[in-house]
């Protein structure tokens, strides 16, 4: 591999750009506005506002589609889930499961389900 390509690699990956892009990308699939430009500076003045704790980070998903998404995998509707499907849940929208401290056992609540994909969106933002 050349010099250069290694350096440009590595310049990618410390600054966490294919993530922020793969980021940046979904969220225009998930609105697709008219003006995708304009939609992109505001998506990143908000990330920006957000590291400065002036307000919050651009969300993929809204409540209710945090509510469905728990509700595909509450496939019973017992109100609750596995550890396992929460951290498939994380996993499937690109957020980390590395710090989660869950028992294989345990059984996630939609409350707390909700609330830790809010912290984990967050997370996932604050890096950039």
């Amino acid at each position: 591999m050349a010099a250069g390509e290694e350096e440009s690699r590595e310049y990618l990956q410390r600054h966490r750009l294919p993530e922020l892009l793969h980021r940046l990308g979904a969220l225009l699939l998930f609105h697709r506005p008219e003006r995708p430009r304009e939609f992109l500076i505001q998506v990143l003045e908000q990330v920006k506002a957000g590291r400065r704790a002036e307000g919050e980070y651009p969300f993929l998903m809204d409540e209710d589609n945090v509510d469905a998404m728990f509700s595909l995998l509450d496939v019973l509707g017992q109100g609750h889930i596995r550890a396992a499907q929460y951290r498939e849940a994380l996993k499937t929208l690109g957020l980390s499961t590395e710090d989660l401290e869950l028992e294989d056992d345990a059984s996630i609540t939609l409350d707390e389900f909700k609330a830790g994909m809010k912290k984990k969106m967050l997370e996932s933002w604050s890096v950039y």
